[in-house]
């Protein structure tokens, strides 16, 4: 049976972590939501399931469903060779999942600062100020984290953990996709300090099942829906 994925359609958002560990595993999956009466489908589940999820994505195998992004690909990870067998390194690369999702977080909150139920231009005064200690102290901290443990890596600095891809290196490359869209200038800057995520992020693009994936309809572009939104004003 075919995975079935939860998530809101139109947008990349929170979903395309899971997208991108199910395409490079080659795994069958419906993104439920994008077809007919998808939504409704989606929001039945959620409120119907013994154990439902606060909030999409989340990810239906067979009777088991697993909701929150590190949490489902800690599930497929294990399941599709997207991180190591041994459980320090599986805890490890869920580690660093979960910083990767307070990054997108702080990302989100650039122009949502004050909150999700506002719109931006509700919100733009205290966005500026958001975005610039983003782009100032935070992306330059993160990045700055993810190139050390690069650089630490005694198997080879072209992974985040281990020889092999992980789904947090799949989910590093999204990151970086997203705020190279929403702050073009700032992540150019950022990444001339971060030259082993460059060079991550380009390994990724360039692996076969992704490339595909990028090139496909399936990948829904980056909008100002989404987590990863492009204000010019917000670039500084």
């Amino acid at each position: 049976m075919p995975y079935e994925l939860y998530y809101w359609p139109g947008i990349q958002g929170r979903g395309e972590f899971v997208r991108l560990a199910l395409e490079e595993a080659g795994a069958e999956y419906v993104d439920v939501a994008r077809g007919p009466h998808g939504v409704s489908a989606m929001m039945r589940l959620m409120e119907s399931a013994a154990r439902p999820s606060f909030a999409p994505p989340f990810l239906k195998d067979g009777e088991t469903v697993v909701g929150q992004t590190a949490a489902i690909l800690l599930y497929l990870g294990a399941r599709h060779g997207l991180a190591p067998k041994d459980p320090e390194g599986g805890l490890w690369t869920h580690q660093i999942q979960l910083t990767i999702g307070d990054f997108v977080a702080e990302a989100h909150d650039t122009h949502h600062p004050i909150a999700s139920g506002l719109y931006y231009e509700d919100q733009k005064e205290e966005a500026l100020r958001r975005a610039e200690d983003f782009r100032t102290n935070r992306i330059p901290k993160y990045l700055g984290w993810f190139e050390t443990i690069l650089a630490r890596n005694p198997h080879g600095d072209a992974r985040l953990v281990g020889r092999a891809l992980t789904y947090a290196d799949l989910s590093l490359f999204q990151v970086v996709e997203g705020l190279s869209y929403a702050f073009p200038m700032a992540m150019r800057r950022a990444l001339r300090n971060a030259p082993r995520v460059a060079s991550l992020h380009a390994a990724v693009a360039a692996r076969p099942r992704i490339a595909a994936y990028l090139a496909s309809e399936r990948r829904v572009p980056f909008n100002e829906e989404g987590i990863f939104r492009r204000y010019p004003e917000l670039d500084g």
